[in-house]
């Protein structure tokens, strides 16, 4: 076998691998998340603790609210449209170092305009529940 086709069937194994190697974290990582919620909620339940209550306790919290979600997407393209649309104004190719850097920063302003726009939303949402109560 010569070295190219070595170094071909190395990559090749290497990169179907990776996937495989991945899903097993996964798996082996929450299987142990499983094992430490339920040896704890063994040790609540022997210190008398009852069985609703260590159940509220160890349920994970809901995942953030993601309103912002569409907000943050949308900023996102626009940004990298909008660098697209520079690099087409100034005639750089897409071979050149700078068209990447360009769209990377409008991606960048994008989501800068995305957090100010969610921050001063959530300051409002915040004083009006503050009102409400």
């Amino acid at each position: 076998m010569e070295a190219f086709e070595l170094e071909s069937i190395l990559a090749i194994f290497l990169s179907l691998s990776i996937p495989i190697v991945a899903i097993l974290m996964v798996f082996i990582s929450s299987m142990k998340k499983k094992k430490h919620d339920t040896e704890l909620r063994l040790a609540l339940i022997q210190a008398g603790t009852d069985a609703d209550t260590t159940k509220i306790l160890i349920e994970e919290q809901e995942k953030k609210d993601s309103k912002f979600g569409p907000l943050r997407t949308g900023c996102f393209f626009v940004g990298a449209g909008l660098g697209a649309m520079c690099n087409a104004l100034c005639g750089v190719s897409a071979n050149d170092i700078y068209f990447w850097m360009t769209i990377a920063g409008g991606v960048g302003v994008g989501l800068l305009i995305a957090f100010v726009i969610e921050y001063k939303l959530s300051k409002k949402e915040q004083k009006e529940q503050e009102e409400n109560l």
